[in-house]
């Protein structure tokens, strides 16, 4: 699968660097990006690219909120083509939905995950990158865009119960941007990068819904693109991340939750040229760079959330994977 992004996932990228005093041509050089390449942002780019940009202009400039900052400035219509439909849906559910549908056309690396339990509801997002890269900067900036979306149908006045990331608390210093952003309880350290909010929020009636406008969105977008088929690779995908911390990703445990037999869905992935195997080992070495990345999390906790039984299977498999065990990929 081709990953790719639009260049308006990078939107206030220059402004960030120019307010931290940095000039960004050599680390978008680095990445093999020039500034006129970035004047249109329907064009897509690597994914990967977009991701290690980030990261090295964090590091560069000693900003670990560099992805906040990029987020406070932005705005719905940031999405595209697609932002008309997302705005005028009669709900929060059915806007992230339509978001989902088109999430090729904005990022195809990202995955949003609705998952609600009795009255919470959980807004989680994952990058599933074929190879895994450190993408703090980038979680941090899909939630706080995800946050953007979700007060642009609620209301002003809405805030979700709380905001989880991955990664370890920042310094104190760096707490005012996240508290501007999110205007919640954060928690850090968590198991997955989301969105907490009540269930209710989901189905509450949007203030900006407007029927005629959405119908008339969907024509435009359904005269000049479709939206990406989901193939079984992305469905498992999905249910592999959201699986995996509870211990419970099997291939028979997804094809009861798709519904089919364990035979058809490996048929299925077979035409599709891939293997239950190979999407769960992609799935474990992404979130095993993302946890590694985070010093407060034990890797006894890390093998137990990868799934493995023993720290002894995790290590032997990391070394497998990556040439070293995890503490000196830690280290």
């Amino acid at each position: 699968m081709t990953e790719l992004v639009r260049v308006a996932a990078l939107t206030g990228y220059f402004e960030t660097m120019s307010g931290l005093g940095h000039d960004p041509r050599p680390l978008l050089k680095e990445q093999a990006l020039s500034p006129d390449l970035l004047v249109n942002p329907e064009q897509l780019i690597s994914a990967r690219a977009a991701t290690r940009l980030l990261e090295r202009s964090a590091a560069v400039t000693g900003c670990m909120t560099l992805g906040l900052r990029m987020a406070e400035g932005r705005a719905l219509a940031n999405l595209g083509a697609t932002s008309l439909l997302i705005a005028h849906q009669p709900t929060l559910r059915q806007a992230l939905i339509a978001l989902r549908e088109f999430r090729a056309r904005i990022n195809s690396t990202l995955v949003l995950h609705i998952e609600e339990f009795g009255e919470d509801a959980i807004l989680r997002e994952d990058f599933a990158l074929q190879r895994p890269e450190p993408s703090r900067q980038s979680s941090d900036l899909a939630l706080g865009v995800l946050m953007r979306l979700c007060t642009e149908v609620l209301g002003d006045a809405w805030s979700p119960r709380a905001v989880c990331f991955s990664h370890e608390r920042p310094e104190p210093a760096e707490l005012p941007v996240f508290n501007r952003v999110f205007r919640c309880p954060l928690q850090f350290d968590s198991e997955f990068n989301g969105i907490v909010l009540r269930q209710s929020d989901l189905d509450r009636p949007s203030r900006r819904a407007d029927d005629q406008l959405a119908r008339h969105a969907r024509k435009l977008l359904d005269s000049v693109m479709s939206p990406s088929d989901r193939t079984a690779t992305q469905d498992v995908d999905q249910l592999i991340r959201m699986l995996m911390p509870a211990g419970r990703a099997s291939i028979q445990n997804c094809a009861a939750s798709m519904g089919v037999t364990v035979r058809t869905l490996q048929r299925m992935l077979d035409e599709e040229e891939t293997s239950f195997s190979t999407l769960l080992n992609a799935a474990r070495k992404q979130l095993a760079t993302q946890y590694l990345a985070n010093p407060r999390l034990r890797i006894t906790d890390i093998a137990e959330m990868l799934g493995y039984s023993s720290i002894g299977a995790f290590s032997r498999w990391h070394k497998q994977s990556f040439g070293e065990p995890p503490r000196l990929a830690r280290r």
